[in-house]
């Protein structure tokens, strides 16, 4: 987005037409989209200076505008929203995969947030958005460890907030497409450090230095900065770490889903976080702006209604029933197909984006699986494929902006804006999906070879990582049964000690006690349970003169304890005998 301060230095006290100054300016900002950071002069009868202040084309960009403050309410709003989607991807993951994995897969987006903000404080801000006489085209420099002055920390923190969220987002991807097999103390390596993966190309795209950003590259809210990164990352870590044991053995098809209402729950989390993700990308509401903002909402919720029912249609004609992987996918791939250009298409183009994008999104996802890479959550083909498509729609689609010039006075091919802005948005896809694949290979190849195996072993992965790694162990979820078959020993560890989740350990003790004890029949449940308890309750710690907090009447017969003669059946006679 591009706001043009005007500001007129009149050189004589002669009458000036300054709506003849302002028509003037206005076209030679059209000639020149470019530079925009200049200030220069409109010669005529009269002098005028005119700077032409850089604020935002998406993502976040620091404002220079004076009035900068009063977009910072709107701006953080939309970030607390954002942050609920790191709940959003988790409930939507934790349902993809089976239940032995679930609480693993929570973890890691948790991890997600400590580590990869801790390390965009660090460098990433820096990296991206950073303003020294080192920042050059390729990554900004300065800022480390940001802590700006009282003068300036308002602009630079609202920036820092909103950019974390997004770098936080772009990690969280690729937990879901290397699930139930990523060994843990690699992931939480690779989760820190995969900051530099999305931080350079960030500048590339929204920070002034950059040089997709100096060519015009539109991108509002991160189909190619935040998805497109990710989804490329995600295809050559799932690549890296293999396919889950036994997952191509008997054919190319879907596995069930460990929880279908978590991963629907997990979308309209997303949906929600969706739209303070795109509305916030217009980087404020005062001005013209809010217009871009209200827009923006209409067009997100029309794009993912079109996908939406495009994933609905196929996946009937498909399967003759509604499956609820491609409901999910087609919602959230139209979703990340609008994404770039959110605040610039009308309501019929956000429509038709995503119904292309639900049906790339459903569709793509069995061709990977014919590659044998396995993705159970489908990241490659949501955010990666429909992140291109994103930006290829802006050059072929999009009509320049007549209020911000978000677009930096271009069109796009199919609105007779010729080449030029295809080209560059083309140009912007190729060169993250080169950097997102070649840094995580790197990164990932160096945790593999000389840190830790970034693949679980055959052990841990069959008994689950909420097992092997968290020390939960779930009823009916296939770990009782992968532990009787390969033990409970590994590595040196004895995991017998585990028990199962959701019992009182307490309490099955004492009722194991219980069911063991010779006592007379019609004895009172709490006299039996001091028989096999060692002085842990109440009643054994207190006097005996209190019972349940009040003095005993030992004339009187007590009341409130549980006569616990069985039933009239054999078996429960014998028990209590």
């Amino acid at each position: 987005m591009t706001e043009n301060v005007l500001k007129l230095n009149v050189s004589d006290v002669a009458p000036v037409d300054l709506g003849a100054v302002v028509t003037e300016v206005n076209s030679i900002l059209e000639i020149f989209p470019v530079n925009l950071t200049e200030s220069f002069s409109v010669n005529g009868t009269h002098n005028a200076t005119v700077n032409v202040t850089i604020t935002s084309r998406g993502g976040g960009v620091q404002s220079e505008d004076d009035e900068f403050g009063n977009d910072a309410a709107w701006i953080l709003t939309a970030t607390f929203i954002i942050f609920t989607m790191q709940s959003g991807f988790g409930l939507l993951e934790s349902g993809c995969v089976s239940m032995k994995n679930e609480t693993n897969i929570m973890v890691k987006n948790v991890v997600d947030v400590l580590l990869g903000g801790f390390t965009y404080w660090l460098f990433g801000y820096a990296l991206s958005f950073g303003k020294s006489e080192w920042t050059n085209p390729f990554c900004g420099w300065g800022d480390f460890a940001i802590n700006p002055d009282e003068e300036n920390m308002g602009a630079i923190y609202t920036t820092f907030f909103f950019q974390l969220s997004f770098a936080t987002t772009a990690t969280t991807i690729v937990s879901g497409a290397i699930a139930e097999r990523f060994n843990f103390v690699a992931y939480v390596i690779f989760s820190g450090v995969n900051t530099l993966v999305y931080c350079i190309p960030a500048g590339w795209i929204w920070g002034s230095h950059g040089f997709l950003f100096k060519l015009g590259v539109v991108d509002i809210a991160g189909s190619c900065g935040v998805h497109l990164c990710g989804g490329a990352s995600a295809l050559v870590a799932s690549a890296m770490v293999g396919p889950r044991i036994g997952r191509y053995d008997d054919g190319e098809g879907a596995l069930p889903m460990g929880s279908p209402t978590n991963a629907i729950l997990g979308m309209f989390m997303l949906w929600w976080g969706w739209l303070g993700f795109n509305c916030g990308s217009t980087f404020g509401i005062t001005g013209d702006r809010w217009k871009y903002a209200a827009r923006t909402a209409v067009a997100t919720l029309q794009s993912s209604i079109g996908g939406g029912l495009a994933g609905m249609s196929l996946s009937w004609y498909k399967n003759r029933r509604l499956e609820v992987a491609d409901v999910v996918n087609s919602v959230l791939g139209a979703l990340v197909s609008i994404t770039a250009g959110c605040a610039l298409f009308t309501t019929w183009e956000a429509l038709f984006i995503g119904i292309i994008g639900g049906l790339i999104s459903v569709m793509a996802m069995p061709l990977f699986d014919k590659l044998h890479i396995d993705d159970p959550v489908g990241a490659t083909s949501v955010h990666g494929l429909c992140g291109m498509w994103a930006m290829i729609a802006i050059g072929l689609l999009v009509k320049k902006d007549s209020l911000l010039s978000m677009t930096k006075g271009k069109s796009g091919l199919l609105r007779g804006g010729g080449f030029y802005l295809l080209g560059v948005q083309t140009l912007a896809c190729l060169c993250i999906i080169v950097w997102s694949m070649s840094a995580t290979f790197v990164i990932l190849y160096i945790i593999n070879r000389f840190i830790v195996n970034i693949r679980m072993s055959e052990w841990e992965e069959l008994v689950g990582a909420d097992f092997a790694e968290h020390a939960i162990r779930r009823r009916n979820v296939g770990v009782s049964r992968a532990v009787s078959v390969l033990g409970f020993h590994h590595h040196g560890y004895d995991y017998s000690d585990i028990p199962p989740q959701g019992d009182n350990p307490c309490h099955v003790k004492v009722l194991s006690s219980l069911e063991a004890l010779e006592s007379r029949r019609g004895s009172t449940l709490s006299k039996a349970v001091v028989q096999v308890t060692r002085g842990g309750s109440k009643n054994a710690v207190l006097p005996n003169i209190f019972v349940n907090g009040n003095v005993a009447d030992k004339s009187k017969p007590q009341m409130g304890t549980t006569d616990i003669t069985p039933v009239e059946a054999p078996d429960f006679i014998e028990a209590w005998k």
